[in-house]
Formats: C-alpha cells, structure tokens, sequence
C-alpha cells in the first residue's frame, strides 16, 4: 500500500503517534495510526476472520483524536478486497439505533 501511495505522490505517514487529552493533561497513550494519507485519511490495516465492532471503534477514536473526517478500515484476510475487506468510515456520521444492539456501526 505504501508503495502505491509513492506511486500516485500521495504524502503518507506510517504509524504516525497520537496522544489524547484528558482534563487537560496529555498523556502519551501510544495510539498508532497505520497510515495517514494527506492528513486527511485515516487508514487501519488488518488481516482478520471479519470485522468486528471494536475495529470500527478503533478508527472512529483515530478519527476524533485526529480531527480527520474519513477513515478507511482494510482487512487483507478475505477472498475479495473490493466485496469484503474495506470499510469506508466518517468522523460525525450518525449511528444507526442498530449500533448499541449489537450490529455493525453504520459505514458511509
């Protein structure tokens, strides 16, 4: 992935650190982004049976403490990338009532 962000001349970060604020202090909590494309994009790679509710969390939680709009979740242990394994998520987008049920977050 890397290299095809070269490739288009896309400026990326690789494991960029982010720190969280609370009560004003800030503490080095060792929160690592996979990549950040552009400042813009989150992106958090993963090699899983299937997505669960907690990687969802995770990029959400990446995209508030980064102040970033989108995040794209992969998972490179599926048969079809494109049908399976990437799931676009948006900072702000409203949860569906689903979420606290159990279900999947909503995805944009």
């Amino acid at each position: 992935m890397p290299h095809e962000l070269v490739v288009r001349r896309l400026m990326f970060e690789r494991q960029r650190g982010l720190s969280l604020t609370y009560k004003g202090h800030v503490l080095d909590c060792g929160y690592r982004i996979d990549l950040l494309v552009e400042r813009a994009v989150v992106i958090e790679v993963k090699a899983v049976e299937r997505f669960d509710r907690v990687h969802f969390a995770q990029v959400q939680s990446y995209l508030r403490q980064s102040g970033c709009k989108v995040g794209l979740l992969f998972n490179f242990n599926t048969k079809y990338l494109g049908l399976d394994g990437i799931k676009r998520i948006v900072n702000s987008f409203p949860d569906s009532p689903d979420t606290s049920a159990g279900q999947e977050p909503r995805t944009g």
